[in-house]
């Protein structure tokens, strides 16, 4: 027997993103997410599930599968809720979201290009940043930390993305996921000579380790993060391997007071997945 799956799948700068539109039990979500994620399904680097909000302000809630904040999914969603409403092109529109790993609403500005949608996100501010040096493999490592509620990003300015460098962030979001319990740990290498960022996800809850083409709330974080350091105002656009997303940031006497991401978005597919019920219940789901 197979579980039939609504799905919508989309494009925010290469950050491959699915969002389930059926309901289903909030224990069998990560599991559905992990199979859809896969090569021989659907396949993508994140899921979300659109459920009904509880302020009655919002449009909808956003619930990724790990329970993390995910600012490229958001764009996904208000990019959704505008296109079902019809939004013609050069029109724009106001969308409020509720999501995972926030207790603030998210606002969404959406303006229709063509068949894409420029999308920007008031993202939630950071609760603290601070700069460390540590001992890893040996070797000294200077990391910004920004600190929010259920995850957590490390900041590493790098001279270029290399192998062994990538494989030290790997270790050290392995690490950091059995030391915190976090939902999220993000390690992004940052080269500040060409504002390049190589984002790296660890979502533990989902086991999930991906180098992401385009990430929103790293590029948030490490907006935040340079404005803290600069002590003012960031706004710029950052260089990923999917495409650039527009950062700006405020900041007063080390407190990050705005944070937005403003990038592009398409709708790529609608459909539905197929999932055996069985590989739920085989894989200790109820």
């Amino acid at each position: 027997m197979k579980r039939e799956i609504d799905f919508v799948k989309f494009n925010p700068t290469q950050n491959m993103t699915i969002l389930v539109k059926t309901k289903h039990p909030s224990d069998e979500c990560q599991l559905i997410a992990s199979k859809m994620m896969s090569y021989d399904n659907v396949y993508a680097e994140q899921v979300g599930f659109i459920q009904k909000p509880q302020r009655h302000e919002a449009a909808a809630h956003l619930q990724m599968a790990g329970g993390e904040f995910c600012g490229n999914a958001c764009m996904a969603l208000a990019a959704y809720l505008a296109s079902e409403s019809g939004l013609n092109h050069d029109d724009r529109t106001e969308i409020v979201l509720e999501a995972s790993g926030t207790d603030q609403i998210v606002l969404c500005q959406v303006k229709k290009i063509n068949e894409s949608y420029i999308c920007r996100v008031a993202m939630p501010v950071p609760k603290k940043i601070e700069q460390k040096t540590v001992k890893f493999k040996g070797d000294e490592l200077q990391l910004a930390i920004v600190r929010y509620p259920d995850f957590i990003h490390i900041v590493i300015e790098v001279d270029q993305f290399s192998e062994p460098m990538r494989k030290n962030a790997e270790e050290l979001a392995n690490l950091l996921g059995v030391a915190l319990g976090a939902n999220l740990i993000g390690v992004l290498l940052f080269k500040s000579d060409s504002n390049e960022l190589a984002p790296l996800i660890y979502v533990p809850p989902l086991d999930s380790m991906v180098w992401e083409r385009g990430c929103g709330s790293g590029t948030a974080s490490l907006g935040a993060y340079l404005a803290w350091k600069n002590k003012g105002a960031v706004a710029m656009p950052i260089k990923q391997p999917g495409g650039m997303i527009h950062v700006t940031a405020d900041c007063d006497q080390d407190e990050v007071t705005r944070l937005n991401i403003e990038g592009t978005v398409g709708i790529v597919a609608h459909g539905k997945a197929f999932i055996e019920v069985c590989d739920l219940h085989l894989s200790g789901v109820k």
